[in-house]
């Protein structure tokens, strides 16, 4: 039987009792001269985003969209040693010889020779833009074992490409700091955006100073205002002044708005881009807006609704209705029929503190952001308030958890 790797990331993986523990990140193999390699076992992630080794050893079957192991799962934080190779961080993309011809790796195959030992025995390669690929034999291949500074990064995006934003985040980060400025450089602006939204600040400082400015700045109009907002913070004045100002007129503003707040403030953390209708909607159009994929789940609970203009800063705020009461309602009723009377907004200058407080109080998972002149300026989320409030260094912390 044999499993094509670049296939297995994002796959689940599950315990004899049939619960899923995480899913498969990699696969790890030990490179030999003059033999296949042999595979060690997975990286797999479980919550919180934390990567542990299950060996090969422990697998009772890979099957499609799932991999089964026997026995408990050491959770200590997986740590690669030096005689160690991830099939997919490290060998997609690779430049090798192929019947004297350069070919590039875009997967491998591993194979069970014998119980609980698996071999990597074929290569996937292409010459051109994958117009011919080729599957060989492993003994046909040389190369592995070349330190190569131009790694490419198509096989490895392709084998990510399943994967949520905030997965394959975690994925970049764990991968050596050469590798994910490759991969970096060579997604799309709207991907990198989004996982960029995902990314620790050092990473993401790290990624956006490789990017040529004007791309630099496409790529933070693709971000949340918030995000980009957040990351201008973090960024040296100057800097941030420049890609500022090679931003879009329309799309910096927002974003220059959201500066000018403490960034330990409800304007310092809101959206500036919530769900804003008029009162003369209906439920119906409310519902199609929040039905929108690329809306949070935060974001999308309730509709704000004002007076026109309703980009913000708006005309006058109304109040808010929220998606259960819209289900609740007719299609065409108006929603200045089903405004929550009891939601008082908050103001810019409130602390994390007081609207974690409000949130807490009135069970929100989002909270309407009103100015002095009465108009809708954003609105905060609870996982905008939660991303200020945790350490920096959340996404890596390395604590023990019961699992």
């Amino acid at each position: 039987m044999k499993i094509f790797v670049a296939r297995l990331p994002g796959t689940p993986v599950f315990d004899p009792a049939g619960d899923q523990i995480g899913r498969i990140r990699d696969v790890v193999v030990g490179l030999r001269i003059g033999r296949r390699p042999t595979v060690h076992g997975f990286v797999v992630e479980v919550q919180p985003r934390r990567r542990v080794f299950l060996p090969v050893t422990r697998l009772v079957r890979i099957e499609a969209g799932s991999v089964v192991f026997t026995g408990r799962l050491n959770m200590r934080r997986f740590e690669q040693r030096a005689t160690e190779t991830l099939v997919i961080g490290e060998m997609l993309d690779l430049t090798v010889t192929v019947e004297g011809q350069p070919m590039t790796v875009y997967d491998v195959a591993m194979e069970e020779i014998k119980p609980s030992v698996w071999e990597i025995t074929k290569v996937a390669v292409y010459k051109r833009r994958r117009r011919d690929p080729r599957i060989v034999a492993w003994q046909e291949v040389s190369g592995f074992d070349t330190l190569q500074k131009d790694q490419g990064a198509a096989g490895l995006i392709a084998a990510f490409e399943s994967l949520r934003a905030a997965d394959m985040a975690s994925a970049l980060h764990d991968l050596p700091s050469k590798r994910r400025l490759e991969i970096a450089r060579a997604l799309n602006d709207t991907r990198l955006a989004d996982v960029l939204e995902e990314l620790p600040p050092d990473d993401q400082i790290g990624i956006l100073s490789i990017l040529e400015p004007e791309r630099a700045a496409v790529v933070l109009e693709e971000m949340g205002p918030d995000d980009a907002a957040d990351l201008l913070h973090d960024l040296p004045d100057q800097q941030a002044a420049q890609l500022l100002a090679l931003m879009e007129p329309e799309e910096a503003a927002p974003v220059r708005r959201l500066l000018t707040y403490p960034e330990t403030s409800a304007g310092g953390v809101m959206t500036s881009e919530p769900v804003i209708l008029p009162p003369t909607s209906t439920v119906a159009e409310a519902l199609a807006h929040i039905r929108q994929q690329d809306l949070t789940p935060a974001v999308a609970a309730q509709v704000y609704v004002t007076r026109p203009p309703t980009e913000t800063p708006t005309g006058t705020y109304l109040g808010v209705a929220h998606f259960q009461r819209l289900l609740r309602e007719p299609p065409s009723t108006l929603l200045g029929a089903v405004l929550d009377p009891s939601i008082d907004p908050i103001k810019p200058e409130f602390t994390l503190r007081e609207v974690t407080y409000y949130l807490a109080n009135y069970n929100l998972v989002a909270a309407p952001v009103v100015d002095e002149l009465g108009r809708l300026v954003g609105a905060v989320t609870v996982d905008d308030v939660l991303d200020h409030m945790l350490p920096e260094d959340w996404r890596e912390r390395d604590d023990e958890h019961d699992y």
